[in-house]
């Protein structure tokens, strides 16, 4: 998959480090494989991914302490992030429409 933009995980992880090593995880497994429908993305992540409308997934980020928005066009093979933060900052926002 071909993910935009890993600029906005990077700016995440340099506000908190903690989260570097598990963003890099996600985004070196997703850039790896391709995804054709959401339960590739189950088989692949497990209980650590969740799904809204729009293609759009949310995936738990180191433990559950972070949240990763992303919309999914399977056909192109593209994720794009549309949020990434802490887990109480998730709370604030509406992952179908963000």
């Amino acid at each position: 998959m071909q993910v935009i933009a890993k600029k906005t995980l990077r700016e995440f992880w340099l506000r908190h480090p903690a989260a570097e090593t598990p963003l890099k995880l996600w985004y070196a497994r997703t850039v790896r494989t391709r995804w054709a429908r959401p339960s590739d993305l189950r088989a692949q992540f497990g209980a650590t991914v969740d799904f809204v409308v729009g293609n759009r997934a949310i995936f738990d980020i180191g433990g559950n302490k972070y949240r990763l928005v992303v919309k999914i066009d399977y056909a192109v093979g593209l994720v794009l992030i549309r949020f990434v933060g802490t887990h109480a900052a998730y709370d604030r926002i509406d992952a179908k429409t963000i």
